[in-house]
């Protein structure tokens, strides 16, 4: 067994208490049959390859009445896979891998969420599941035959396909805990070897988030240290056009986890804990414009 796959069912039984309504009961069942791996062969590609896996052994354990409960941005639970199939085609389209669902007429996040979730909501919500899964197993079989240098563009932004993917595994890792936790079913987190560089792609974007907030860090680097399993130090120039790192004026300490669900919109600067020193001023912006770059 793989560990992530050992992890995500050893992590479901900790708990000796089952709450009521507990789904565990359906959703250990639906992990045992449908924990496969997204198909994936690169190593840089098996961190979203593990969080689809994840997500569908959740969408096993779904009943009707789990498929229309809204789950975030009022979209139910159908809608949000769409919504996942949807960014998911956007990267395909980009590097030349199979696009499915309807015709791509929209090139935009939103344009094509909204097409996307207009096609499923004519169709059952285990076509839903298998049109988003599908479309996942194609990105990632075309992937693993590129280099992750490899220039993508989604909603007009362009970076390393490699850090395309990253943004992939990090909103379908907060999606799924979207969903997870509107059915009160705990899932365990990606695998540390997984968290560290989605936690690096989080740390990266800070110069990007700043600027996009109407904050210049040009010229100041921050030290952000992330604790728990996958976490660690980086050194973080704030400038978008800084090419080395200085002496740093703040220092953040965080939880890895929740510095990544920051980044993705959940928490807030003021809700999740953190230690600062130095600048805190500057160590407080960082923070507090860390949301910038997260969307639906």
């Amino acid at each position: 067994m793989e560990p992530v796959e050992r992890l995500y069912l050893d992590a479901l039984m900790e708990e000796p208490a089952v709450p009521e309504r507990s789904l565990r009961p359906q959703l250990l069942a639906g992990a045992r049959a449908r924990r496969r791996p997204a198909a994936a062969t690169a190593a840089w590609a098996q961190p979203y390859a593990a969080r689809v896996a994840a997500m569908d052994a959740l969408l096993a354990a779904a009943v009707d009445e789990d498929w229309s409960r809204v789950i975030v941005e009022g979209w139910t639970l159908q809608e949000l896979v769409a919504h996942l199939a949807a960014k998911d085609g956007l990267l395909a389209a980009s590097v030349g891998a199979p696009v499915l669902g309807p015709e791509l007429r929209a090139a935009d996040a939103a344009g094509r969420t909204a097409d996307v979730q207009a096609h499923e909501r004519n169709r059952s919500p285990e076509q839903t599941r298998r049109d988003w899964r599908a479309q996942a197993d194609a990105l990632c079989r075309h992937v693993s035959e590129l280099d992750p240098a490899t220039p993508a563009a989604v909603d007009g932004i362009e970076t390393p396909l490699g850090d395309q993917l990253l943004a992939r595994t990090l909103e379908t890792w907060i999606h799924t805990d979207d969903a997870a936790r509107t059915a009160h079913v705990r899932l365990p987190h990606p695998i540390p070897e997984h968290i560290h560089p989605t936690a690096d792609l989080c740390t990266r974007l800070l110069p990007w988030t700043m600027m996009l907030s109407g904050l210049d860090g040009t010229g100041r680097t921050i030290l952000v240290t992330l604790t728990g399993p996958g976490g660690g130090d980086w050194h973080v120039p704030l400038g978008v056009s800084d090419t080395a790192a200085g002496t740093p004026e703040a220092h953040i300490t965080a939880d890895v986890v929740d510095f990544c669900f920051l980044l993705g919109g959940r928490g807030t600067h003021d809700t999740i804990p953190v230690e600062l020193a130095g600048d805190l001023s500057l160590a407080r912006d960082v923070l507090r414009t860390a949301p910038a770059l997260s969307g639906p």
